[in-house]
């Protein structure tokens, strides 16, 4: 279960020094690909650096990187074991995200990485990740509303709780993107906190203008953030703009807005489009990217949706389906190390989307069967525009299942 608090972490974390540096993202969307931006700047100075970002895609070892590889299976499996060790004998209960990073942290200690890229897992304040001892920069991304029941019911209060993440003497990137309330509940609590914060403009942004052309314009936001950031921490690096554009023009983050082959999975032909949006912000923008470059065809799109239990889908079918589409309801499977995590019965999906008021042109409700979802929506689609999204977990089930097909 998700159990906030920073006392087990702590506790944890007490003989892990934390020589390193951190960069401390939070947000409701956009701190992954912001990650891997930073990631992205810092490797192509030759700077050894450690990431730590969340939820895993196949495995949880996957959240681990050390600078340009995921982190190997036999060592993460030795400092999980020092961790879990640990917990037991000091009887602390820590919690499946609460192990994870404090594997993450003893991961980067071993590997002497100059700088550690740490991604909030959920809010800020009482974040096991807000144990960070050595922050040289944080950054709070585009925020929106999601995990209520934990943060707060509107956008000042989950404001408040990604501001945790500041600290006195540390300057504060933030997305000036957000709207004006939620910015001024940053601005207030800086003053509070005693750091200096910069909101960005993504228009004058130096590298977000260079890569204009390259990139949707929500990712010109999070490369804002992250160039902002990386001038603030490495200013000795931040005037080479060409070599960090270029290192950030490469840069494809897993599940979002990846074109994606499942041909060996159904043997259809045509690349289809693969993307985590799981709230409605997201999808705001998915729905503005499939507007684009998709709908602009004038084709009818076939759906595969999935969604975690609790989330309030209404709000995304509204922005991404439309007359004429052809959706497949699907439950994703067992997330690794988080047993509370649970998919929306697919039939609720459906009934949901029918409530939308949307005249779909099929559907299909594929329960727990993915690959039977895929199977459908490739022989409706008929080399048409298809679409998966609705989850990062889905998202993780079609990695598992490409890689269970390769030969």
């Amino acid at each position: 279960m998700v159990n906030l608090g920073l006392a087990r972490i702590t506790a944890l974390l007490k003989q892990t020094p934390q020589t390193w540096k951190a960069i401390h993202v939070a947000g409701t969307n956009g701190k992954g690909s912001i990650c891997a931006y930073l990631m992205a700047m810092l490797r192509t100075n030759q700077i050894s650096c450690g990431r730590f970002t969340s939820p895993h895609l196949i495995h949880p070892r996957d959240s681990i990187t050390i600078n340009d590889s995921a982190v190997s299976e036999s060592k993460f499996r030795h400092f999980e074991d020092v961790v879990k060790r640990r917990n037991e004998e000091q009887r602390l209960g820590a919690s499946e995200f609460e192990l994870l990073t404090a594997t993450a942290f003893e991961i980067f200690e071993s590997e002497n990485v100059d700088v550690g890229i740490i991604e909030v897992g959920l809010g800020g304040t009482l974040d096991a990740t807000n144990a960070l001892k050595h922050k040289c920069v944080t950054i709070i991304a585009k925020i929106g509303l999601d995990h209520q029941s934990f943060l707060g019911n509107t956008l000042e209060e989950i404001a408040l709780q990604k501001a945790g993440i500041m600290r006195k003497g540390v300057p504060c990137v933030v997305d000036g993107t957000n709207p004006q309330s939620v910015l001024d509940v940053l601005r207030k609590h800086a003053g509070e906190t005693g750091n200096d914060i910069l909101f960005t403009d993504f228009e004058s942004n130096v590298l977000s203008v260079k890569l204009r052309e390259n990139l949707e314009p929500h990712q010109r936001q999070n490369l804002a953030c992250a160039y902002e950031a990386f001038k603030l921490g490495f200013p000795q690096y931040a005037s080479s703009t060409d070599t960090l554009a270029s290192a950030a023009r490469d840069i494809v983050w897993p599940g979002r807005l990846q074109w994606l082959s499942i041909e060996k999975v159904t043997g259809r032909k045509e690349n289809i489009l693969l993307d985590g949006a799981h709230n409605p912000q997201s999808a705001e923008v998915l729905a503005a990217f499939v507007e684009k470059h998709i709908r602009s065809l004038n084709r009818p799109i076939t759906w595969v949706l999935a969604a975690t239990q609790g989330k309030d889908v209404s709000e995304m079918f509204k922005l991404l389906l439309h007359d004429g589409d052809s959706i497949a309801a699907v439950e994703f499977g067992p997330v690794e190390q988080m047993p509370w995590v649970n998919p929306t019965d697919s039939s609720k999906l459906l009934d949901a989307a029918e409530k939308c008021g949307i005249a779909f042109s099929s559907q299909f409700d594929a329960s727990t069967d993915v690959r039977s979802a895929l199977n459908w929506a490739s022989r409706t689609a008929k080399g048409g525009p298809l679409v998966i999204a609705g989850s990062l977990y889905l998202v993780s089930d079609i990695f598992k299942l490409l890689r269970s097909n390769e030969v």
